[in-house]
């Protein structure tokens, strides 16, 4: 793998654009110390203290992660690629749902392609200006979290002010991941929520040896055997999440020979490649978002109905994780059945004289296809609600912060090694396309010298 790396930066195109990405992150982790204007940044860290401790600290903690800490700081990249990332989402299933939008992606080309995109755009804009007039709204009413003035200068002047900076810097998070994709490598938006993540590990590893402190016994509240437990488990999930990342089912599919003028096309074997996790992260975002909305709601809006709701769906209460665990199983197959059409691809099969052996073309290979994705798709969905409260359970088991235990699972471990597969997939390509081994090495490709 080392020498693969070695190799990446032989090759002038691919270490440019490696070069790239890597300036543009660095771009992005310098906006999220820029502060918004009109914000006490003293009063603000001693707020968010308290903050985090009420129902509102769970969905500030989500979005938090996602911003790259960018949030707590309340710097101008606070909303970070979230709402880019929702109006995808938001354009994804309406595509699905909305005839007009699947003939655009299906029939437009690159110029029906561009027009979703610019949709995509003008979304990320209106949600960016509806959660930054919220989140100026937050700030100017410390008073039920003890009083502090965040603000020096309340009113419409710093409203304005603030989703004008904040829509502005998600703007441009958008603009800096769609640079990357397109003289980058990876995907640009995946990226930049991945550095925003890694970016708080040195913080956890300095809280993990705080906690262990090898060199005072007095100080030490997690004993040695437990912190080689600790490592033992974090090296075990990241396997077990890349196997699943990866895992598919193949589906063979024969094609019959035929003939086109003189030429005989056909008789080739192939499979069709049906993914265990097909829904990715998203059912694990949903999720959250469902469960932290009436703690958010009764964090802003001080009304005895959502307090009883928040109260009742708290991480420690325990009816929070079989409901966390329903919802993601749920949002799994609903996320599978807006992305995975089983008649498109039968009809395409049918089209190119295909046939799945054994299974006759037409509806009887529809329902085939539907059957083999929901059974692979229950695997997938389970291991996303083991994944997803691992993390809680290792919070409350060996008795050490979120901010570490979210790291052995989760949100942040999916999306992190997502990333990086993908990543190193793009770098591998070009590699090979230039006759350089992979990370893998595969059969008797030799790199030059």
């Amino acid at each position: 793998m080392l020498g693969a790396l070695v190799n990446a930066f032989k090759i002038p195109d691919l270490k440019k654009k490696i070069l790239f990405t890597l300036g543009v992150v660095a771009i992005y982790r310098l906006g999220t110390y820029i502060p918004t204007p009109g914000i006490n940044s003293h009063k603000l860290a001693e707020f968010l203290d308290m903050f985090t401790q009420t129902q509102g600290g769970a969905i500030f903690g989500v979005v938090n992660l996602f911003s790259g800490g960018a949030m707590e700081r309340a710097t101008i990249f606070a909303l970070g690629i979230m709402p880019f990332i929702t109006a995808s989402i938001i354009m994804q299933l309406l595509t699905a749902v909305i005839p007009a939008f699947e003939k655009m992606a299906k029939e437009g080309g690159d110029q029906g392609r561009k027009q979703l995109t610019q949709y995509t755009r003008y979304a990320t804009v209106g949600l960016s200006v509806v959660q930054s007039f919220f989140i100026a709204l937050w700030l100017e009413s410390p008073a039920r979290f003890g009083g502090l003035q965040i603000v020096d200068y309340p009113g419409w002047g710093f409203r304005l002010l603030t989703i004008l900076t904040l829509t502005s810097g998600s703007a441009f998070i958008m603009y800096l991941g769609e640079l990357i994709t397109e003289r980058g490598v990876g995907n640009g938006a995946s990226l930049l929520i991945t550095a925003g993540i890694i970016a708080g590990l040195p913080t956890a590893g300095f809280q993990l040896w705080v906690l262990a402190s090898p060199l005072s016994a007095a100080r030490r509240q997690i004993q040695p055997i437990t912190l080689v437990l600790l490592v033992i488990m974090m090296v075990l999930v990241v396997l077990a999440v890349v196997l699943i990342t990866l895992g598919q089912r193949k589906i063979s599919v024969q094609y019959a020979k035929r003939m086109v003028g003189r030429r005989m096309y056909g008789g080739q074997s192939t499979f069709i490649p049906l993914r265990v996790n097909q829904a990715g992260v998203i059912p694990i975002i949903f999720a959250q978002s469902l469960l932290v909305f009436p703690a958010t709601i009764a964090g802003l809006v001080p009304n005895a109905g959502f307090q009883g709701l928040a109260n009742i769906m708290l991480q420690n209460k325990a009816i929070y994780i079989p409901m966390y665990t329903l919802l993601i199983l749920f949002f799994s197959y609903f996320y599978t059945a807006i992305t995975f059409n089983p008649v498109d691809i039968a009809d395409n099969i049918k089209k190119y004289g295909g046939f799945i052996p054994g299974i006759r073309p037409g509806r009887p290979t529809v329902d085939y296809l539907d059957f083999v994705m929901v059974r692979i798709t229950l695997a997938g969905a389970v291991f996303l609600a083991f994944i997803a409260v691992f993390p809680d359970l290792i919070g409350q088991w060996m008795k050490i912060p979120y901010s570490i235990a979210s790291f052995f699972g989760g949100t942040a471990m999916l999306i992190i090694v997502g990333v990086m597969l993908d990543t190193m997939r793009q770098i591998e390509s070009h590699l090979l396309t230039r006759h350089y081994e992979g990370f893998m090495k595969r059969g008797r490709l030799k790199g030059r010298r």
